[in-house]
């Protein structure tokens, strides 16, 4: 099961947290744990984490570290990813569990990244950058096409959609490819990613491998 991923921080970003060392968070239903929100933000929003946007910014030369001004723009949002209960067939899973939450960090000459922030054992950090805007933006669309769904990635394939009751419409290519330009139902997507992903859950010989890191912890 190959895993597609936009290019990450590097260099620059050393000092951040590896995301793989951060446990997954609970699984959650739609609504957002807005109690976190806050809390995240002002992880996000820190001088030391601002401070590192200036340098990710600034990494290919086409801007100098003190001109980048970075800055947190709106809020976080919860980042949900396909969760191996759903794929297992568990009674009640939702169909993703939210990993981290990400926030919209802004250059002064324009560009983009998404901050993620996570739950560890010291509260809120920040995990990783990522150029552009994928996050934020899915969020922002998902909720356009089916208000109060809930938003999700699946990593497997790089698609993100959206699900409300039965409904799982897609937001991008990816997704289009997988469940078509009108969407599909819940449980047929279920279907899918069970003769997709069924033999590749945690304690599966798949996993115990390691090949492409499964649902394995990272």
């Amino acid at each position: 099961m190959t895993t597609k991923t936009k290019a990450l921080t590097t260099g620059s970003a050393a000092a951040l947290l590896a995301l793989g060392a951060v446990a997954p968070a609970a699984a959650s239903g739609p609504a957002d744990p807005l109690p976190a929100a806050p809390t995240a933000e002002r992880a996000a929003a820190a001088p030391e984490t601002l401070e590192t946007l200036g340098r990710f910014f600034a990494r290919d030369g086409e801007l100098a570290r003190t001109a980048a001004e970075p800055r947190i723009s709106g809020a976080s949002v919860p980042v949900r990813i396909l969760s191996p209960d759903f794929v297992a067939g568990r009674a009640g899973a939702p169909v993703a569990r939210e990993e981290f939450r990400a926030s919209l960090a802004v250059a002064a000459d324009g560009r983009k990244a998404s901050l993620w922030t996570a739950k560890g054992p010291g509260g809120w950090q920040v995990v990783n950058i990522a150029t552009g805007d994928d996050e934020i933006r899915y969020a922002r669309e998902g909720a356009g096409k089916l208000p109060g769904g809930l938003v999700f990635r699946e990593p497997q394939i790089d698609a993100w959609y959206v699900q409300k009751g039965t409904k799982v419409l897609p937001l991008d290519e990816d997704a289009v490819k997988a469940v078509g330009q009108h969407g599909t139902t819940l449980a047929a997507y279920r279907a899918r990613v069970a003769r997709a992903y069924g033999d590749k859950l945690p304690g599966s010989a798949y996993a115990h491998k390691g090949a492409a890191g499964g649902y394995a912890p990272g």
